[in-house]
Protein backbone atom coordinates (compact mmCIF):
# COMPACT_ATOMS: atom_id res chain seq x y z
CA UNK A 1 0.00 0.00 0.00
CA UNK A 2 2.79 2.43 0.96
CA UNK A 3 4.69 1.64 -2.21
CA UNK A 4 1.57 2.33 -4.29
CA UNK A 5 1.04 5.74 -2.67
CA UNK A 6 4.67 6.74 -3.17
CA UNK A 7 4.63 5.63 -6.78
CA UNK A 8 1.35 7.53 -7.35
CA UNK A 9 2.85 10.73 -5.94
CA UNK A 10 5.81 10.35 -8.28
CA UNK A 11 3.62 9.89 -11.35
CA UNK A 12 1.35 12.87 -10.50
CA UNK A 13 4.29 15.11 -9.75
CA UNK A 14 6.06 14.19 -12.96
CA UNK A 15 2.86 14.77 -14.98
CA UNK A 16 2.37 18.18 -13.39
CA UNK A 17 5.85 19.21 -14.51
CA UNK A 18 5.02 18.80 -18.19
CA UNK A 19 1.23 19.24 -18.42
CA UNK A 20 0.26 22.80 -17.45
CA UNK A 21 -3.39 22.21 -16.52
CA UNK A 22 -2.38 19.52 -14.10
CA UNK A 23 0.30 21.75 -12.66
CA UNK A 24 -2.10 24.66 -12.27
CA UNK A 25 -4.64 22.41 -10.59
CA UNK A 26 -2.11 21.28 -8.04
CA UNK A 27 -0.84 24.84 -7.53
CA UNK A 28 2.70 23.66 -6.94
CA UNK A 29 6.01 25.00 -8.21
CA UNK A 30 8.50 22.19 -7.52
CA UNK A 31 6.76 19.22 -9.14
CA UNK A 32 9.87 17.55 -10.47
CA UNK A 33 11.74 17.83 -7.17
CA UNK A 34 8.77 16.44 -5.29
CA UNK A 35 8.36 13.67 -7.80
CA UNK A 36 12.01 12.68 -7.56
CA UNK A 37 11.83 12.77 -3.77
CA UNK A 38 8.81 10.45 -3.91
CA UNK A 39 10.72 8.11 -6.20
CA UNK A 40 13.66 8.01 -3.78
CA UNK A 41 11.25 7.23 -0.94
CA UNK A 42 9.71 4.45 -2.99
CA UNK A 43 13.10 2.84 -3.68
CA UNK A 44 14.24 3.15 -0.07
CA UNK A 45 11.00 1.68 1.24
CA UNK A 46 11.27 -1.27 -1.12
CA UNK A 47 14.88 -1.97 -0.12
CA UNK A 48 14.19 -1.67 3.62
CA UNK A 49 11.23 -4.01 3.36
CA UNK A 50 13.33 -6.60 1.52
CA UNK A 51 16.11 -6.28 4.09
CA UNK A 52 13.77 -6.69 7.06
CA UNK A 53 12.22 -9.82 5.55
CA UNK A 54 15.57 -11.48 4.87
CA UNK A 55 17.29 -10.66 8.17
CA UNK A 56 15.00 -11.49 11.05
CA UNK A 57 16.65 -11.91 14.42
CA UNK A 58 14.80 -13.83 17.12
CA UNK A 59 13.09 -11.69 19.75
CA UNK A 60 15.54 -13.10 22.29
CA UNK A 61 19.07 -14.31 21.69
CA UNK A 62 19.83 -15.98 25.05
CA UNK A 63 17.78 -17.80 27.66
CA UNK A 64 18.41 -19.58 30.92
CA UNK A 65 18.12 -23.36 31.13
CA UNK A 66 15.37 -22.80 33.70
CA UNK A 67 13.22 -21.41 30.84
CA UNK A 68 13.19 -24.55 28.72
CA UNK A 69 9.58 -25.27 29.68
CA UNK A 70 8.16 -22.67 27.28
CA UNK A 71 10.14 -24.15 24.38
CA UNK A 72 8.97 -27.68 25.21
CA UNK A 73 5.32 -26.61 25.42
CA UNK A 74 5.49 -24.82 22.09
CA UNK A 75 7.26 -27.73 20.38
CA UNK A 76 4.65 -30.22 21.64
CA UNK A 77 1.89 -28.30 19.87
CA UNK A 78 3.14 -29.35 16.43
CA UNK A 79 1.63 -32.28 14.57
CA UNK A 80 5.05 -33.94 14.21
CA UNK A 81 7.34 -33.31 17.17
CA UNK A 82 11.06 -33.99 17.38
CA UNK A 83 13.11 -32.96 20.40
CA UNK A 84 16.83 -33.76 20.56
CA UNK A 85 19.24 -33.24 23.43
CA UNK A 86 22.98 -33.52 23.92
CA UNK A 87 24.47 -32.72 27.29
CA UNK A 88 25.03 -33.86 30.87
CA UNK A 89 21.98 -35.46 32.50
CA UNK A 90 19.25 -33.48 30.75
CA UNK A 91 17.43 -32.78 34.01
CA UNK A 92 16.43 -29.23 33.02
CA UNK A 93 14.78 -30.64 29.88
CA UNK A 94 13.40 -33.79 31.49
CA UNK A 95 11.26 -31.89 34.01
CA UNK A 96 9.15 -29.90 31.49
CA UNK A 97 9.26 -32.77 29.01
CA UNK A 98 7.71 -35.29 31.39
CA UNK A 99 5.05 -32.73 32.36
CA UNK A 100 4.34 -32.03 28.69
CA UNK A 101 3.89 -35.71 27.88
CA UNK A 102 1.56 -36.09 30.86
CA UNK A 103 -0.56 -33.28 29.44
CA UNK A 104 -0.77 -35.07 26.09
CA UNK A 105 -2.45 -38.00 27.84
CA UNK A 106 -5.43 -35.76 28.59
CA UNK A 107 -5.32 -33.54 25.53
CA UNK A 108 -3.13 -34.53 22.59
CA UNK A 109 -4.48 -31.68 20.47
CA UNK A 110 -3.15 -31.84 16.92
CA UNK A 111 -0.03 -33.80 17.94
CA UNK A 112 0.25 -37.18 16.21
CA UNK A 113 3.94 -38.18 16.32
CA UNK A 114 6.60 -37.43 18.96
CA UNK A 115 10.25 -38.46 18.83
CA UNK A 116 12.60 -37.69 21.74
CA UNK A 117 16.35 -38.29 21.42
CA UNK A 118 18.54 -37.89 24.49
CA UNK A 119 22.34 -38.20 24.40
CA UNK A 120 24.11 -38.29 27.76
CA UNK A 121 27.66 -39.28 28.79
CA UNK A 122 28.57 -42.91 29.30
CA UNK A 123 28.97 -42.77 33.06
CA UNK A 124 30.28 -46.35 33.11
CA UNK A 125 33.68 -45.03 31.95
CA UNK A 126 36.28 -43.19 34.06
CA UNK A 127 35.71 -39.48 33.52
CA UNK A 128 37.36 -36.12 34.08
CA UNK A 129 33.92 -34.50 34.48
CA UNK A 130 32.27 -35.39 36.81
CA UNK A 131 35.20 -36.23 39.08
CA UNK A 132 36.70 -35.63 42.48
CA UNK A 133 38.74 -32.45 42.97
CA UNK A 134 42.21 -33.81 43.58
CA UNK A 135 45.54 -32.32 44.64
CA UNK A 136 46.16 -29.00 42.95
CA UNK A 137 42.67 -29.05 41.47
CA UNK A 138 43.43 -32.07 39.28
CA UNK A 139 40.39 -34.26 38.48
CA UNK A 140 40.35 -37.75 39.99
CA UNK A 141 37.83 -40.27 38.69
CA UNK A 142 34.94 -40.63 41.13
CA UNK A 143 32.91 -43.83 40.65
CA UNK A 144 30.48 -42.77 43.41
CA UNK A 145 29.47 -39.64 41.48
CA UNK A 146 29.35 -41.46 38.15
CA UNK A 147 26.96 -44.01 39.62
CA UNK A 148 24.72 -41.23 40.95
CA UNK A 149 24.55 -39.58 37.52
CA UNK A 150 24.05 -42.97 35.86
CA UNK A 151 21.13 -43.79 38.13
CA UNK A 152 19.58 -40.38 37.52
CA UNK A 153 19.70 -40.79 33.75
CA UNK A 154 18.31 -44.32 34.01
CA UNK A 155 15.38 -42.99 36.04
CA UNK A 156 14.66 -40.26 33.50
CA UNK A 157 14.85 -42.78 30.67
CA UNK A 158 12.48 -45.19 32.36
CA UNK A 159 9.89 -42.52 33.17
CA UNK A 160 9.92 -40.95 29.71
CA UNK A 161 9.82 -44.36 28.00
CA UNK A 162 6.89 -45.44 30.16
CA UNK A 163 5.03 -42.24 29.26
CA UNK A 164 5.78 -42.86 25.60
CA UNK A 165 4.30 -46.37 25.81
CA UNK A 166 1.17 -45.11 27.59
CA UNK A 167 0.61 -42.40 24.99
CA UNK A 168 1.12 -44.78 22.09
CA UNK A 169 -1.28 -47.26 23.69
CA UNK A 170 -4.09 -44.67 23.51
CA UNK A 171 -4.05 -45.01 19.73
CA UNK A 172 -4.33 -41.25 19.30
CA UNK A 173 -0.62 -40.66 18.68
CA UNK A 174 2.74 -42.42 18.62
CA UNK A 175 5.57 -41.43 20.96
CA UNK A 176 9.12 -42.78 20.97
CA UNK A 177 11.80 -41.87 23.52
CA UNK A 178 15.36 -43.16 23.41
CA UNK A 179 18.58 -42.54 25.34
CA UNK A 180 22.04 -43.07 23.85
CA UNK A 181 25.51 -42.71 25.35
CA UNK A 182 28.52 -40.75 24.17
CA UNK A 183 32.08 -40.79 25.46
CA UNK A 184 33.92 -37.71 26.60
CA UNK A 185 33.52 -34.53 28.64
CA UNK A 186 29.99 -33.05 28.78
CA UNK A 187 31.01 -29.69 27.34
CA UNK A 188 28.07 -28.65 25.13
CA UNK A 189 24.42 -28.40 26.06
CA UNK A 190 22.26 -28.56 22.93
CA UNK A 191 18.47 -28.70 22.59
CA UNK A 192 16.84 -28.86 19.15
CA UNK A 193 13.09 -28.39 18.83
CA UNK A 194 11.33 -29.69 15.72
CA UNK A 195 14.52 -29.15 13.70
CA UNK A 196 13.63 -25.45 13.56
CA UNK A 197 15.07 -24.03 16.78
CA UNK A 198 18.46 -24.70 18.37
CA UNK A 199 19.50 -23.75 21.90
CA UNK A 200 23.21 -24.10 22.60
CA UNK A 201 25.37 -23.35 25.61
CA UNK A 202 28.58 -24.42 27.32
CA UNK A 203 28.64 -26.04 30.74
CA UNK A 204 30.77 -24.46 33.46
CA UNK A 205 33.34 -27.22 33.83
CA UNK A 206 34.85 -25.55 36.88
CA UNK A 207 31.59 -25.81 38.86
CA UNK A 208 31.90 -27.86 42.04
CA UNK A 209 29.61 -29.59 44.49
CA UNK A 210 30.24 -31.06 47.95
CA UNK A 211 29.15 -34.49 49.12
CA UNK A 212 29.96 -35.73 52.62
CA UNK A 213 32.71 -33.13 52.90
CA UNK A 214 34.34 -34.06 49.58
CA UNK A 215 34.46 -31.68 46.61
CA UNK A 216 33.61 -32.86 43.12
CA UNK A 217 33.58 -31.26 39.69
CA UNK A 218 29.93 -31.30 38.71
CA UNK A 219 28.54 -29.04 35.91
CA UNK A 220 25.37 -27.21 36.91
CA UNK A 221 23.16 -27.57 33.86
CA UNK A 222 20.32 -25.47 35.25
CA UNK A 223 22.73 -22.52 35.47
CA UNK A 224 23.78 -22.79 31.84
CA UNK A 225 22.69 -19.94 29.57
CA UNK A 226 21.74 -20.92 26.04
CA UNK A 227 22.03 -19.02 22.75
CA UNK A 228 19.02 -19.24 20.44
CA UNK A 229 19.21 -19.98 16.72
CA UNK A 230 16.15 -20.20 14.50
CA UNK A 231 15.65 -20.74 10.78
CA UNK A 232 14.54 -17.13 10.32
CA UNK A 233 17.15 -15.35 8.26
CA UNK A 234 19.99 -16.74 6.17
CA UNK A 235 22.50 -16.97 9.04
CA UNK A 236 20.07 -18.80 11.32
CA UNK A 237 19.11 -21.24 8.58
CA UNK A 238 22.74 -22.24 8.11
CA UNK A 239 23.49 -22.62 11.82
CA UNK A 240 20.37 -24.71 12.49
CA UNK A 241 21.15 -26.97 9.53
CA UNK A 242 24.72 -27.51 10.79
CA UNK A 243 23.55 -28.43 14.31
CA UNK A 244 20.86 -30.78 12.97
CA UNK A 245 23.40 -32.62 10.85
CA UNK A 246 25.88 -32.77 13.73
CA UNK A 247 23.37 -34.36 16.11
CA UNK A 248 22.05 -36.70 13.42
CA UNK A 249 25.59 -37.92 12.69
CA UNK A 250 26.45 -38.28 16.36
CA UNK A 251 23.19 -40.10 17.08
CA UNK A 252 24.05 -42.68 14.42
CA UNK A 253 27.50 -43.27 15.95
CA UNK A 254 26.97 -43.36 19.71
CA UNK A 255 26.05 -46.45 21.69
CA UNK A 256 22.47 -47.57 22.04
CA UNK A 257 21.96 -49.10 25.49
CA UNK A 258 19.48 -51.83 26.30
CA UNK A 259 15.80 -50.92 25.97
CA UNK A 260 14.66 -48.67 28.85
CA UNK A 261 17.88 -49.27 30.72
CA UNK A 262 19.51 -45.90 30.20
CA UNK A 263 23.20 -45.88 31.22
CA UNK A 264 23.92 -49.31 32.66
CA UNK A 265 26.31 -50.35 35.39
Amino acid sequence: MTRTVLLGIFVVGLTAQFITPVGDALEGKAYLGGALLSLVGYVLYDQLKELSSSVQAPARVRVSSSELGSFVREALQARRVEISFLGYTGESLYVPLSAGLEDLLDNPGRTRHVVIRMMVPDFREPMMIPSRVGVGGRPDDAPVIRRRMEQRCREYDNILSALAERLTATGRLTVHCEYRLYSGIPRDKICIFNRELVLHGLYDLSARTSLHGVEYYDPKGYRTDLSIWSRKGAAGEEVVSIWNKHLDDLWALVERPARRAGPTS
